[in-house]
């Protein structure tokens, strides 16, 4: 899976999405809730590299599969609201087994 840019950019989208409902569930509570603000430097540096990584996956993916902007326009936009990575993940696995 991580073989094809396709596969990268669905690996790297499920742990950045994941790394996003972390720092948004548990670690801004923890800030700003129980006063621990280490926790939000934590997780929201390791979403911030999650987050690079995942847009130069998102390039390499548009480059590879010669997709003109709308698809990775989706995909970015996706990445900003939580839990719409889902529909991501599996419009990637449908384009992965050929299937539209």
């Amino acid at each position: 899976m991580l073989t094809s840019p396709l596969g990268r950019l669905r690996i790297i989208s499920i742990v950045e999405a994941l790394s996003y409902l972390v720092l948004l569930g548990i670690a801004m509570p923890l800030k700003y809730i129980w006063g621990e603000p280490q926790a939000v430097k934590i997780v929201g540096m390791l979403h911030g590299v999650l987050f690079c990584i995942f847009c130069a996956a998102l390039l390499d993916a548009m480059l590879k599969q010669k997709w003109n902007l709308v698809p990775p326009f989706w995909i970015f936009m996706a990445s900003l609201v939580p839990f719409a990575p889902i529909w991501v993940e599996l419009w990637l696995k449908k384009q992965m087994t050929g299937k539209n």
